[in-house]
């Protein structure tokens, strides 16, 4: 009977722990119409964003469309929201690295998808849509990657500050470009910047448009590493063996382990304690907590 209560009470828990997760940041009382935005973006083809899932828990999310610097057309924004939702109800999975085809990261917008939606609701629209997404994408229980190549400019540099970590390789900038647009960013890349890099380096990279090179990003925090490798090949094997130091082990506890950085790093403090205490009820009594028991591992 009690274990069938405990059982109950942490599957609740997990529940609304998924619910807290997938919670849109806007909605009609904002003035946020998703469905007459999603019509809009579908009549911007070409592109795609691609996923593969690994049998070791790491998935490979690529933006692809070269021709382009690997810019967004509105279907890409839409195929995004979709990859986010199939990891979203992926189980097995651990971590994530976010890159680019063709030897460069992203370049933001396509311009035609930007030309075509210039009226100041329906950007509004699309500003919610995506940030909504990169939302999503952040919370998701999976530690995530950018491995940047060429070019992260633009949308593609708010997208890099969506991701928990960021690699760069050799000749590879991040530069929010969003000034010479007669913008500021809109998917939410200025408000996650200011908490990865502080707010007087956030507002001199916006403010001056200001290029960071892999040197750079390792001085401000906004890089992890400078890789090696400049080919996408190679670069992407170098972020794989970075990422599995941090992926290794079973993906119940990898996952909770984001899940209560992202609560801690999103909620005041005494709902970040009890949604901790939460997802500690979920791993508690667990395989992976009793075979540990079981092993009585050495911590040197």
């Amino acid at each position: 009977m009690a274990v069938s209560l405990c059982k109950k009470i942490f599957q609740t828990a997990k529940k609304r722990i998924i619910q807290q997760r997938r919670v849109s940041l806007y909605n009609v009382a904002h003035g946020y119409e998703e469905e007459l935005i999603k019509k809009k973006l579908q009549q911007f083809a070409g592109g795609s964003i691609n996923l593969s899932k690994e049998d070791n828990g790491i998935g490979i999310l690529t933006v692809n469309n070269p021709q382009l610097m690997n810019a967004f057309t509105g279907t890409m924004m839409l195929e995004l929201q979709e990859k986010v939702a199939e990891l979203e109800n992926w189980k097995d999975g651990k971590g994530l690295i976010i890159c680019g085809a063709g030897n460069t990261f992203c370049s933001g917008s396509d311009l035609n998808t930007v030309k075509a939606i210039p009226n100041s609701q329906d950007g509004m629209n699309m500003c919610m849509f995506m940030q909504n997404t990169l939302t999503r994408l952040m919370r998701l229980p999976l530690i995530s990657v950018a491995l940047i190549q060429g070019k992260a400019i633009g949308g593609g540099a708010e997208l890099t500050t969506a991701c928990d970590f960021r690699l760069m390789t050799p000749g590879s900038e991040i530069r929010f470009v969003h000034k010479h647009m007669g913008l500021v960013p809109g998917w939410g890349g200025g408000a996650r910047l200011v908490r990865i890099v502080g707010s007087g380096a956030a507002l001199r990279l916006l403010s001056g448009a200001l290029k960071v090179d892999p040197e750079r990003a390792l001085h401000l925090g906004l890089s992890e590493e400078t890789l090696l490798s400049p080919e996408e090949s190679g670069s992407l094997e170098e972020a794989r063996a970075w990422l599995s130091q941090y992926t290794e082990g079973p993906a119940s506890v990898i996952r909770a382990a984001k899940q209560v950085v992202t609560a801690g790093r999103e909620l005041p403090l005494e709902d970040a304690l009890r949604t901790e205490k939460d997802i500690f009820g979920t791993v508690w009594g667990g395989p992976a907590n009793l075979q540990a028991l079981v092993r009585r591992p050495k911590h040197k």
